[in-house]
């Protein structure tokens, strides 16, 4: 292609309402160039030299973290990039590198301040670019954020839910196998003749066990095997036969010596050891039911809090809520993450604090992305601990995240709000996180400051309790 004409350049939706003595202006003051595929048109750190229209093939953006190229968009044939009106920038951020022969043309930028007073609908088209550019590259910014939280989020919730669905599936297994030797317990219960008042007296004590469920008092474990082993001498010397597991579940139960010595004064001596089993085989299934319980109740749990967080049932608009309640239910998405490093959490939360009118889901990736910063910061810290504390102060609800690390350097802590900016390796962090924190916070009329030193890093969100 060697020349170029007003007419092609209309051919670009961008420009195709834009007069041709305007464009023909565009192509007189421009630099019209062929680039082979792999060219680098710019590097990062580059003084940015103008506006590129791509008239022919596609130029790649990207960036290297760790030497591994990372994409940040592809500019098409008819798609417009560099320095546009009223644009601040000044370096190229990334690289700029041409995946097919292309054909681009590059309007420098001392033309701009020309254009934008002599050229109206030139400049309009080009604006028009840069709030869409804007808008889309806010969009993928906060997809590329949202899905990082979803890898490391489902990563943690499956284990978590591994547990308790692990444990009903063993307790139900075990159920199963302790009911099918439920007949022989029954046939010898079944045959044993019991006076009305000796019936009453059994059936009552073991409906307050199983019924009530009385807790027994807290035992050391030196104290508990003490017992378990006085529940196993009376046993002894009273004849009784396969008890393995009796003095155990009795003592869980809080059953001891003196419930013992009810039954013998209650039961014929040739019926005790059948009432025993009997009694110990309905604690084994007490037991097993439990434990399936609270298994069932741990998951139902973990679906909640994942309900709340991804805040399912709302759509976009703010909604009036405890902000406490999005706070417990990010410590519960991020719990595994918390007990494999260890890390001690402290709640110092203000209940007296007003309902606030808030964007739920974009708040919930507030606290994410904040917690889960500091989680990486306590990775191997001895006695690693994490506070979160909230309190409202003249009309402002101000909640700090503060941790025990290591501190973020100096050279650092003026950067990590900036796009792109990470510590982390490779595939580990965006450098998304604090600036989708810094954006979502002020779109609720907030900000966010961090105070760093080693063993204490402090961020604090502060926004009006009236949003």
């Amino acid at each position: 292609m060697d020349t170029l004409t007003p007419l092609m350049l209309n051919q670009i939706e961008s420009l195709n309402e834009v007069p041709k003595e305007q464009l023909q202006w565009l192509i007189e003051k421009s630099i019209f160039k062929t680039y082979q595929a792999g060219e680098i048109l710019f590097s990062p750190g580059n003084t940015l030299l103008g506006t590129h229209f791509i008239i022919k093939g596609a130029l790649e953006i990207y960036i290297l973290r760790n030497n591994n190229k990372s994409i940040i968009s592809e500019i098409v044939e008819g798609g417009i990039t560099g320095i546009l009106p009223f644009s601040r920038a000044n370096k190229a951020t990334g690289y700029g590198q041409c995946i097919k022969d292309s054909s681009i043309l590059t309007f420098p930028k001392e033309y701009l301040k020309e254009m934008i007073l002599d050229h109206y609908e030139l400049t309009q088209a080009l604006v028009h670019v840069m709030t869409s550019r804007v808008r889309d590259f806010t969009a993928l910014q906060q997809q590329n954020e949202k899905m990082m939280a979803l890898g490391k989020l489902s990563a943690g919730l499956a284990h978590e839910l591994n547990n308790p669905a692990s444990a009903i599936a063993r307790g139900a297994a075990s159920l199963k196998q302790h009911l099918q030797l439920q007949p022989d317990t029954f046939k010898q219960v079944i045959s044993i003749k019991l006076s009305s008042e000796a019936i009453d007296v059994i059936n009552k004590r073991l409906y307050e066990v199983l019924s009530i469920k009385a807790i027994p008092p807290h035992l050391t474990m030196v104290q508990k095997m003490d017992l378990e082993g006085e529940i196993e001498d009376w046993l002894f010397e009273n004849q009784i036969k396969d008890f393995s597991d009796v003095p155990e579940n009795f003592i869980d139960f809080g059953l001891g010596i003196k419930d013992l010595e009810l039954l013998k004064n209650t039961v014929p001596n040739d019926n005790l050891q059948a009432i025993i089993l009997w009694i110990n085989s309905n604690l084994v299934t007490e037991r097993m039911v439990s434990d399936i319980e609270e298994s069932s109740k741990r998951i139902a749990h973990l679906v909640g809090s994942v309900k709340n967080f991804a805040h399912m049932d709302g759509g976009g608009d703010k909604k009036i809520i405890d902000i406490h309640s999005g706070i417990k239910n990010t410590l519960t998405m991020l719990n595994h993450k918390l007990k494999s490093s260890n890390i001690k959490v402290e709640q110092q939360f203000d209940t007296n604090i007003p309902q606030v009118k808030v964007f739920v889901g974009e708040l919930n990736q507030v606290w994410t992305n904040l917690i889960d910063n500091a989680c990486d910061a306590l990775f191997g810290i001895e006695n690693a601990k994490l506070i979160i504390s909230t309190k409202q102060e003249n009309g402002f609800i101000k909640v700090n995240i503060e941790d025990n690390g290591g501190g973020i350097p100096d050279d650092v802590i003026t950067k990590i709000f900036d796009p792109f900016f990470t510590t982390k390796e490779i595939g580990k962090g965006t450098g998304l996180g604090l600036d989708v924190v810094n954006r979502i916070v002020r779109q609720h009329n907030g900000s966010v400051k961090v105070n760093s030193k080693p063993g204490e890093t402090n961020f604090e969100v502060c926004f009006p309790i009236e949003n």
